[in-house]
This record gives structure tokens, sequence and C-alpha cells, in this order.
């Protein structure tokens, strides 16, 4: 045994108060109770929970400063507790539609990353389905389009023949595909009819972009998964009503899934729009009155995780006259742990096993790294996140993401990341970012995960 970290250690089976974790060679190499093995270091941190490092599971690094982007992203993911990003495939440039592609960005991950990356890939007009298999031979964990186009070579919008072609693609693998799920003729008609009206601040942006919108995009998509029998996972559904019908169709033998981005569970349109304006701009649009049941849908099972979103975009992307020339995103990768964990806690929820369970567990089975990744469990990566519970007060100038803008800002977190181990080595004391760029390593997929 190389090093043993003490607290409150959160396990699959319940939290070990005066529990340890030993490490060697980089995995978890025992988890116990009470006295520690002799002769071995010990990092005692008190009272805190020792919780499985973040999974990620929606993450964009490189979408403005490119695969250079990966640096900034993962350091502020390690001071995060998030210790393995799965990025999507919308590369600035050109988006990760082909095996050289990939094989660029994995350089990009060894030569720049904080913290582990698993990658989305996804298919363009140029290649088709063609090198799906190529990409899934190479560790892909899942591929993701868009049913709306926000750049006609980054983020094109994949129409439905497509689409059908690549759940035939998928069909017979444990691969999923994600979509940004929301109708694109719905959205521009409606975007247009508010400018001519003259309505261009934030309330514009959820009448521009309506529910139903967003819901007819997951139900068609859903639809063309289920009639292949392939597995289809929107990935950020902002309301109740996406995941109700997404459990519709997994009722009816879908293998179908939805996923909830955390900024949907802390802000709502009708109390925060006027505050944050363009800073709370997300697509698909925070809507009002929609937490509470966001909420019952975690509880209820609906939700296969939380991710991010995060997004790499600086604010003056937002500074515009018009919500309708404001990027989208937000950055979150180092406030996902911190706040998840305060809204837990605040509804009263087992704020810790809860946040484990849909931070690590369960998104590490999804992309089917769950050999490695997502539990304090012997043989599994040591990759761990030390939270320290209390009031603290989110500043964003002391973000690591080189962007140092939040929509949280101001906010009280219930807790804060202390210090965050990848693979067993230390790569954030609660001050520092403490271990180099290219520590991350590509993270490929091993295990069939959500359907096995």
């Amino acid at each position: 045994m190389e090093r043993i970290v003490k607290g409150r250690v959160v396990t699959p089976d319940g939290v070990l108060d005066n529990g340890w974790v030993a490490i060697a060679e980089g995995r978890i190499a025992a988890v116990g109770q009470g006295a520690t093995p002799a002769g071995v270091e010990v990092d005692d941190h008190g009272d805190a929970f020792v919780m499985p490092g973040a999974v990620d599971g929606q993450t964009h690094a490189t979408s403005y400063l490119g695969l250079e982007g990966i640096r900034d992203t993962t350091a502020s993911a390690i001071a995060g507790g998030v210790t393995t990003l799965v990025d999507m495939p919308y590369d600035n440039p050109e988006p990760l539609d082909r095996p050289e592609r990939l094989a660029a960005k994995r350089a990009a991950i060894e030569a720049h990353a904080h913290a582990d990356m698993a990658l989305y890939a996804t298919v363009t007009r140029d290649t088709g389905t063609g090198h799906v298999e190529a990409l899934i031979e190479e560790g892909v964990v899942a591929f993701k389009i868009s049913s709306f186009e926000s750049s006609p070579t980054r983020f094109p919008r994949i129409g439905e023949d497509l689409t059908l072609d690549l759940f035939e693609a998928l069909a017979l693998t444990a691969i999923p595909l994600g979509l940004h799920n929301e109708d694109q003729e719905i959205v521009l008609a409606r975007m247009a009819r508010a400018r001519a009206e003259g309505i261009e601040g934030i309330e514009a942006h959820s009448l521009a972009r309506p529910l139903a919108a967003e819901l007819a995009a997951t139900a068609q998509f859903h639809a063309l998964g289920q009639a292949v029998g392939a597995h289809s996972h929107p990935v950020h559904l902002s309301t109740a009503e996406g995941f109700a019908l997404t459990r519709a169709f997994a009722q009816m033998g879908a293998r179908a899934t939805g996923e909830l981005c955390v900024h949907y569970l802390w802000f709502d349109a009708a109390l925060d729009g006027e505050r944050l304006g363009a800073r709370m701009k997300v697509n698909p649009p925070i809507r009002p009155d929609a937490i509470e049941g966001l909420w019952d849908a975690i509880t209820q099972g609906d939700v296969a995780f939380v991710s991010s979103d995060h997004s790499s975009w600086p604010i003056d992307n937002k500074l515009t006259a018009s919500i309708f020339d404001a990027g989208a995103g937000v950055p979150g990768v180092e406030t996902l742990l911190p706040a998840f964990f305060t809204a837990a806690t605040q509804r009263g929820y087992d704020a810790p096993r809860l946040t484990a369970h849909m931070l690590a567990s369960e998104p590490a089975r999804f992309f089917g790294i769950e050999d490695r990744k997502g539990a304090i469990v012997p043989g599994r990566d040591a990759d761990l996140a030390v939270l320290e519970p209390g009031r603290f007060v989110w500043d964003e100038a002391d973000a690591h993401d080189g962007l140092n803008w939040s929509p949280y800002h101001g906010l009280d977190f219930a807790a804060r990341v202390t210090a965050t181990y990848l693979r067993g080595t230390l790569g954030w004391n609660g001050e520092t970012v403490s271990n180099a760029p290219g520590s991350g390593a590509y993270v490929a997929r091993r295990t069939d995960g959500w359907f096995a």
C-alpha cells in the first residue's frame, strides 16, 4: 500500500464513519473502518466525506479554444472533485466524426489533461456512418447528434434519415446515442416571432424555445430508437414532462434514458432571469417552476444521471444587446459536485449517497467505464473527492477554468472540495491544482453498461 485516505467514506453500501481507503498502484486496494494498517502514509481528512471522484457525463472542453481548451477545463474539474470528464464531440473547429480526429484528441488529452477523459463521437453528412465501427473499436463511449443546428460545421443539425442510419448502426451494440433535443423549425419560427415583436430580453429565450419544441424532438428521437432497438438518450431534459415521456417509451420496451443537468435544479427563469440575464442562457432553456418536478423525477428513478453541461465560452460571448445573439451554455464542471450536494441537502435527502449515485456510479455505468470508475470499491481506480460540509460562498474569481464567471457567483454551497485524488495521486490540495498537465488519461469504454 502506498497511501491511506481517511474520512467519512461514501461506499455503495453506506457511509463509513472513521473510514479509510487504501491505495496501491493507483487503485483501491482495500476499504475499511477504524484502525488503519501500520506503516503507510495517511491523509486524514477528519469528518469530511471521502466521495468517489465525480464522472461528469457532459462537458464541452474544446468549443472555444479547441483541443488546448482541455487544459483549463480539466484543471477546473480536478478542483471540483471531477476525476473523469465525458467530453462532447463538437470540437473547434471540426467535430470528432472520424478516427484521425479521435487520435488528435487523444494526443491532446495526453498533453494537456489534469483529469481523465472519456469521449463522445458524432457523425456528419461528410462521413455518414462509415466510421462508426472504427470509432467504437477505439473506445468512444457514446455518440451525440443534434436536431438543432448551432453551427453548420462544428455543431450541425442531423436529419432524421441519418439519425435512423446511425441508430441502425448502433442497434446491436451497447453504445448510446445522445441528442441535443430541440425541434429546429419550431425554434426558428418562434425566435423570428419574438424578434418581430421586439422581445429580446432573457424572457424571450424560453418563449422562443418552448417546451413543445423539446418534447417534440425528444419523442421523435425515442421513436426512431425504439423502431430499431437502439439506445436513445436526450442529454438535457429540462422538465418533469420530458422524463415522463422517456419513462413511457421505456415502459414500452424501448432502450430509452434521459439526462439532467445540474443548473436545471438550481435556477428558475421566473425567479432568476432578471438577475442573471444571459448568464443563465442554456439550451434547452431554464424554465419557470420546473425544479420540484425534476426532483420528483430523480426520486422516481427516471433520471439516468446528473451532469454539468460545462461550456467553455468566455463571458464576452454573453454581452450582447439581444438574448438571441448571446452564446448558450454556462461553466459548471467545478461547481457540479458542491451544487448537487447542496441542493440535495436542502431538500433533506441523504446527500452524500445520492451525490455518489447520480454523479459517479450511474454515469460510470452508463458509459461503460464502471470497471474502473464511479465507486469506492477495491480494484477500481483510486479516484477520490474529499468534500467538507459547511457554508461556503462561491466566488467566480476563484474558478480554475480560465473563464472566471459563473451563474452561481455569490451563492451559498453546503460543501467544498478540499482534495481530489486521480488514480491515487493528489491532484487538488484545496488551494491549488497540484498535478501536471498530461496527468489525465483517455478512458475507453470496456463494458456493456446500462442495458447489460
